[in-house]
């Protein structure tokens, strides 16, 4: 396996970070930095640019050739992150930061999620990606590395969608789009308010054949923002959404074979068992500001929620009939609610600026979970008798302290914990004389500590240290199926500790450029990773330790008053380290599937100052490996993007013409893999070339 040396490595950011503090361009001063704050740090003052983290913000107010049906859509670009559009609505986005998350057979585990300050991440540690509303939103913020950990369990990296708050005056927005496969979206967003309060209402709905076969799909999703200034520097942010997709098609995995043979294709068992998901989703919550005096500030978040999952999946009947089997047909339904309070102050110490926070989060999962043979008679794919009934609970509650000091005119400190304790709990109402009582509890807790530096040589550039504990449980559904095929939760599964650092470098430069570098290593014991993944059904094992390091870099630059060019690059070594005796095909040194070695991106737009923009996309994906075994592997793979747009004004606003291509080369590839598939159907399709077109109306009522 090719490795980086590790001198290269340590010295790469500083490196380049001497060359640019020598260049001349930094002895300007005339530019102002941007002062953005990514509210995912949970510092109110402090500058994305002097925090000792890897940030990132995806501003999504611009004009954008894309259908804004997958989030992946808009996650492009970031070094150290892969968003994997599956071609599969059933089975969500595939998201993963520096290879925390890609073990995810459906939905996201590893990273925690945010949608306008609420929790998208469940207490056990699902997320799901499916009702972040791109229609209403106005920027993503992505923070990796070492600071992730302060948002609690499962937080190998933060994903937070944030919607625009409405003012008097903003315009309404209608979109539409019609590309392949039969896909259709459309789309609204109303924003607007007056002095008191502000609306932001978005609507929106993807309708699709699906590029495989058997992938057919719909997801309506709505999202309500209601901003209330209530005066005397208190705020009060509503918030509510939903998502229904009703019977999403799984064409389920290929084999390399039928890779080979016809990537659109779906195997036969889909068909069979017609096998689908359902979901639906309501949630609201409320986030309250009340600051006191200049220094203060007082911030109080709630939230609730349900989710319903049903989903049927290919197993035939013969192994249902023992008397263990929970059956082919899950029924999920989740309750769950939540509360955060943060009180910050900003002051001085000793002269110099200085930023305290502290807070006390608490969640509750209430899991109904049903199984029932996915056959009556000779009818397969339909709801059949009940084989699993249990309520299943996690309760956590967390502590959490950080502080910012700029302890010297060019040196700043941020120092951080959290304190986190969950309790499972199964509470088995299927008890039969074949299958006893599986109710069970256990108990998990863990305090991270996170501490980092930031080095000022010059106005424009910033050097960084940074280092910190994480952990992450296992979820319900890792719980939910024993390695050993026995009924119940899994309570052996222990969690994850991961021990990360992180040194990195920022640059902006006097005519507009961003220079970012990052060199990371994160080592975790007692991994959790796939044991088995048949037909759908996952169970999970811990293995060993694991070892995830790499670099990387992320430049953007003007280059003139119409040319922009966007460049990111991610080398990752994501290898087991140490065997474990229960896990199985798992040996040191053997890398951990589904994790690319190396990934990199680039767009270069143009942009003519008033009516035309094109952009040209390219990406390329380092292999990836699909089993612990590694006797298989997915081919890396190159793809060129194209998109182009027209503008033309009107009395009410302009409107937008705009047209896409993805795959332009109509490339064969892998898109996502599922790890260690127990029928070796490890391999979901990336489309092939595909189009879309695009109209755009923004009304303005002023």
């Amino acid at each position: 396996m090719h490795r980086m040396p590790a001198v290269a490595l340590a010295t790469l950011p500083f490196a380049i970070a001497a060359a640019l503090a020598s260049a001349p361009a930094l002895a300007q001063d005339a530019t102002t930095l941007d002062a953005v704050v990514v509210e995912a740090t949970r510092l109110r003052t402090v500058p994305a640019f002097d925090t000792p983290a890897s940030t990132a913000t995806i501003d999504l107010e611009g004009p954008r050739a894309t259908a804004d049906a997958d989030v992946s859509e808009a996650l492009r670009g970031i070094p150290g992150l892969l968003a994997r559009d599956r071609q599969n609505l059933a089975q969500d986005t595939q998201l993963s930061i520096r290879g925390f998350g890609a073990r995810a057979t459906f939905g996201v585990r590893g990273l925690r999620l945010y949608a306008d300050g609420i929790p998208a991440s469940m207490p056990d540690g699902q997320g799901q990606l499916s009702h972040f509303s791109l229609a209403g939103a106005e920027r993503i913020e992505v923070l990796r590395g070492p600071f992730s950990a302060l948002h609690g369990n499962s937080s190998g990296g933060v994903v937070s969608i944030h919607s625009a708050d409405g003012e008097a005056g903003d315009p309404w927005r209608l979109r539409a789009t019609v590309g392949s496969d039969g896909t259709w979206t459309g789309a609204a967003r109303l924003l607007g308010g007056n002095d008191m309060v502000g609306y932001n209402f978005a609507v929106s709905r993807l309708d699709t054949d699906g590029w495989r076969d058997h992938s057919a799909a719909r997801r309506d999703v709505a999202n309500l923002k209601l901003g209330f200034d209530l005066g005397g520097r208190r705020r009060l942010d509503l918030v509510l959404n939903h998502v229904d997709i009703p019977e999403a098609r799984d064409p389920l995995g290929l084999t390399a074979a039928q890779m080979r043979e016809d990537p659109r294709q779906a195997v036969a068992n889909a068909y069979v068992y017609d096998t689908r998901k359902s979901v639906r989703q309501s949630q609201a919550g409320a986030v309250f500001e009340q600051g006191f005096g200049d220094a203060q500030a007082l911030r109080l978040s709630a939230w609730g929620g349900d989710r319903e999952v049903t989903q049927v999946l290919p197993i035939p009947p013969a192994p249902q009939r023992n008397p263990l089997h929970s059956g082919g047909v899950i029924d999920l339904d989740n309750r769950y609610a939540g509360y955060d309070a943060r009180w910050s102050w900003s002051g001085a110490l000793a002269g110099r600026p200085l930023e305290l926070a502290a807070g006390v989060s608490g969640e509750r999962q209430r899991q109904h979970r049903r199984g029932f043979e996915n056959f009556v008679g000779e009818s397969l794919g339909v709801r059949g008798t009940l084989r699993r009934d249990e309520r299943n609970e996690v309760e956590s509650d967390d502590l959490y302290a950080q502080a910012w000091w700029r302890f010297a005119p060019r040196w700043s400190l941020l120092l951080g914990a959290r304190r986190s304790e969950a309790t499972f709990t199964s509470r088995d109402r299927y008890v039969t004389a074949g299958n006893p009582d599986d109710s069970g509890r256990v108990d998990y807790a863990e305090t991270a500590p996170v501490a980092g530096i930031t080095f000022a040589p010059s106005e424009h550039l910033r050097l960084y240290a940074s280092a910190g504990r994480g952990f992450e449980t296992p979820t319900f559904n890792e719980l939910s199926y024993r390695t050993d095929g026995g009924a119940g939760l899994a309570f052996g599964l222990r969690p994850a500790v991961s021990d990360n650092v992180e040194l990195g470098m920022k640059w902006r430069t006097p005519s507009g450029g961003r220079l970012e570098a990052a060199l990371f290593r994160a080592d975790t014991d007692d991994e959790i990773a796939v044991a088995a993944n048949v037909a759908g059904r996952s169970s999970y094992r811990n293995a060993g330790s694991a070892r995830r390091q790499g670099v990387e870099l992320s430049w953007w630059q003007p280059l003139g008053d119409a040319w922009d060019l966007q460049l990111a690059a991610t080398q990752l070594e994501a290898e087991f380290r140490g065997g474990d005796p229960d896990a199985g095909a798992i040996v040191a040194g053997r890398r951990i599937p589904g994790v690319p070695e190396r990934h990199a991106f680039a767009r270069l737009q143009w942009n003519d100052g008033g009516a035309w923009s094109a952009a040209l996309e390219a990406e390329a994906m380092g292999d990836v490996v699909v089993n612990d075994a590694g006797t298989g592997t997915a081919a890396g793979y190159g793809l060129l993007h194209a998109e182009a747009s027209r503008s033309w004004p009107t009395a009410t606003g302009p409107l937008r013409l705009f047209a896409r291509i993805d795959n332009l080369l109509d490339r064969d590839h892998v898109g996502s893999v599922i790890v260690n598939e127990g029928n070796g159907r490890f391999y979901e399709p990336g489309a092939g070339r595909t189009w879309l077109l695009g109209l755009e109306w923004t009304f303005d009522r002023r």
